[in-house]
């Protein structure tokens, strides 16, 4: 008779992988996967689109100060602003000393993300620098240049400063507050008085509270008190 021989029971089974260690495994890398492009998209947001906003802001104000040198004073020779701006493109350099000393932002035309991947958007139906009624603008809190990161820090009685390829435009800030995104109002010629006919120049300064979520926007809004032509040197509040 042909004797038959049985392997022991354990070494049988570790022959046949269970299957729910099966699924554990593959699962587990799965989730290891997912986790590093997680870690590569919050690095992509927090750094990277930084570094490609910073390039592009630098590329529109380089653009910008050499349109401005081309101007060789000469009266009438060449308009404040362009006669017809175009989404992205910039026009004035905005300066907040409250955020340091050498903090400068581009205004560019626009607030749709693209424009705001460059600089500071200018709100296109709102008024340009220093016209009477509301030079409104928006800005990143965070990513992308994140240039509005600090914002909550201005106080009333800071100084905002716009300059143009002509002027320098002081604006004195007297007051922030919180509202929601539907707020739009704030933007009005008359900030929160849609049907008011403007007489002053302000300015309104928006972008997302708190830092890193945009259910609440933070306005800071601001008054004229000074225009500087550039033949006379930058204002006090720069100096």
């Amino acid at each position: 008779m042909t004797k038959v021989m049985l392997l022991p029971m354990s070494r049988r089974r570790s022959r046949r992988p269970q299957g729910w260690r099966l699924v554990a495994r593959v699962l587990g890398e799965v989730l290891v996967t997912l986790g590093c492009v997680v870690l590569l998209f919050v690095e992509y947001q927090l750094w990277w689109t930084n570094v490609e906003a910073d390039r592009a802001a630098a590329a529109v104000t380089t653009q910008l100060e050499q349109q401005w040198d081309l101007d060789d004073g000469t009266p009438g020779q060449r308009a404040e602003f362009p006669p017809d701006l175009r989404n992205g493109q910039g026009f004035a350099l905005l300066s907040i000393p409250r955020l340091g000393d050498r903090w400068q932002a581009p205004v560019v035309q626009g607030v749709t993300l693209d424009d705001l991947a460059k600089g500071v958007g200018h709100y296109p139906d709102s008024a340009l620098p220093g016209e009477v009624g509301n030079f409104a603008v928006a800005g990143h809190r965070a990513t992308n240049g994140e240039p509005f990161a600090y914002l909550d820090r201005i106080r009333a009685g800071d100084f905002v400063v716009v300059e143009t390829r002509t002027t320098y435009y002081t604006y004195r800030m007297d007051d922030w507050y919180l509202v929601p995104p539907t707020q739009v109002e704030v933007v009005a010629p008359v900030p929160n008085k849609p049907d008011a006919t403007p007489r002053s120049r302000f300015i309104t300064l928006t972008t997302c509270n708190p830092r890193w979520a945009s259910y609440e926007r933070l306005i800071v809004h601001g008054v004229l008190v000074d225009s500087t032509p550039k033949s006379e040197g930058p204002p006090p509040a720069l100096t």
